[in-house]
């Protein structure tokens, strides 16, 4: 095993356990989220004080950082991810690679404002099989404003190998 790896998976069992200390899968309560910025609840959701997606657990996958602008999921592509071709299914890959973006834009959203995807791209470039042990969809913005924001993500495995990469336009809106 390479020691990025062995990395990875380390990370992803510490976020795993937080989260598991926490209140589990679901959706935060408006009283939960009040006054809080999106990278204040990002990372207070990382720390297990707040639901984290059921999608994660149903997809594999799972946030394991935040930052201003930035967030990285990690994957398990497993067989019942596969295609009848045998290879990773590309919505997989599409819903990895947009969390990574809308995460990454929530981290740029104050108090009450909100977001959601208006367009997504998507550039599958090369085949995933559950070989891969692991894989990173590491979210960046480029641009967030005051009613639009734009992100970038790339898929990698634990060897640099790039699988897809991503761009997002989200519409930016006062939250109810």
């Amino acid at each position: 095993m390479s020691d990025t790896l062995q990395h990875w998976l380390d990370e992803e069992k510490a976020v795993l356990d937080a989260m598991a200390r926490g209140p589990g899968a679901g959706v935060s309560t408006p009283e939960q989220i009040a006054g809080k910025s999106g990278l204040e609840l990002m990372q207070a959701m990382l720390r297990g004080e707040l639901p984290y997606p059921p999608i994660a657990p149903t997809l594999d996958f799972t946030l394991v950082a935040v930052g201003d602008g930035t967030a990285t999921f990690q994957g398990t592509p497993l067989t019942r991810h596969l295609n009848p071709m045998g290879t990773v299914h590309g919505g997989w890959f599409a819903t990895l690679l947009d969390s990574a973006l809308g995460c990454a834009v929530h981290t740029k959203m104050p108090p009450g404002r909100a977001y959601t995807t208006a367009e997504l791209g998507v550039n599958l470039v090369r085949a995933l099989t559950p070989k891969v042990q692991r894989v990173r969809a590491i979210g960046q913005v480029i641009h967030a404003g005051r009613q639009l924001a734009t992100a970038e993500a790339r898929l990698v495995g634990p060897d640099g190998t790039l699988y897809a990469h991503a761009t997002t336009t989200c519409l930016v809106f006062e939250a109810r």
